[in-house]
């Protein structure tokens, strides 16, 4: 079962290009962050035609994140719970049905917190307490699942080409740094690094000042498995080579391989 996670910064702009990647790596199930798009909105023909399942979490013109699957979904809920009054589209859960395992799948958008301090940034901690209460509540289940998408948060300073430029940032300030690690200290595998080790591996490049073109990336999007889905991963990779391509968005795909195995 191939999984992955792009953020692909606004579904009009990105379509074609989320397209070509679809039939290049046809994963088995895609989480979609940034779609920048209402439900209604959302080009869901083009994508079914390629065999997908489509289920959204939308809003005009910001944020929106998407759940495409080939394999069946269930129970599929919207929205991070802890906080009814919380508008913004973050978050979407689905249990994908394989041949021998039900994996449930969290796709998220988790805020970027900028300018820090203020109240941007107060928003970032408090919805990053609510996913480990969620994160608490699914690993009580005991059952395979992963909770992945654009994290926003540069977890060591090895995951960024110029770890200075971004030590006042909030996807890098010690207080975002440690919310992630009590999150990943509940029991988690961060899948990219059980797989790979060192620095110069990013997901992430900013369209200005020529980033790409000198490697200055972040790696901001993780996948977080829970033990029984750690148990069945085979490989985690970075889709670089998209970032180079047309019209591309400023974070490329990532995917996990588990093993579908009874």
């Amino acid at each position: 079962m191939k999984i992955a996670s792009f953020n692909i910064n606004g579904i009009k702009a990105r379509a074609q290009a989320l397209l070509d990647w679809l039939d290049e790596a046809q994963p088995d199930v895609a989480l979609l962050q940034e779609i920048k798009s209402v439900d209604e909105n959302f080009p869901r023909e083009m994508i079914e035609d390629r065999g997908y399942r489509v289920e959204t979490h939308g809003q005009k013109g910001f944020n929106g994140v998407a759940i495409l699957s080939k394999l069946p979904l269930e129970d599929v809920t919207r929205g991070l719970p802890g906080d009814e009054s919380d508008e913004q589209a973050r978050w979407i859960e689905a249990t994908v049905i394989g041949d021998h395992i039900a994996l449930r799948v969290c796709g998220l958008y988790l805020p970027n917190g900028n300018p820090a301090p203020g109240p941007k940034y107060d928003y970032k901690l408090a919805w990053m307490a609510r996913l480990k209460q969620r994160a608490e509540e699914l690993l009580r289940g005991e059952e395979p699942f992963l909770m992945a998408g654009d994290y926003n948060i540069i977890p060591q300073d090895e995951d960024a080409k110029r770890p200075d430029a971004w030590a006042k940032d909030a996807l890098a300030l010690p207080e975002s740094r440690a919310a992630y690690r009590r999150i990943l200290n509940l029991g988690f595998t961060e899948a990219f690094r059980a797989r790979h080790q060192g620095p110069g591996h990013y997901t992430f490049w900013d369209y200005q000042a020529g980033a790409w073109n000198r490697d200055d990336g972040i790696r901001i999007d993780h996948f977080l498995l829970s033990p029984q889905a750690a148990d069945l991963l085979s490989d985690c990779q970075i889709d670089k080579e998209v970032r180079g391509r047309e019209k591309p968005s400023d974070h490329v795909p990532i995917w996990i391989t588990l093993d579908d195995e009874a």
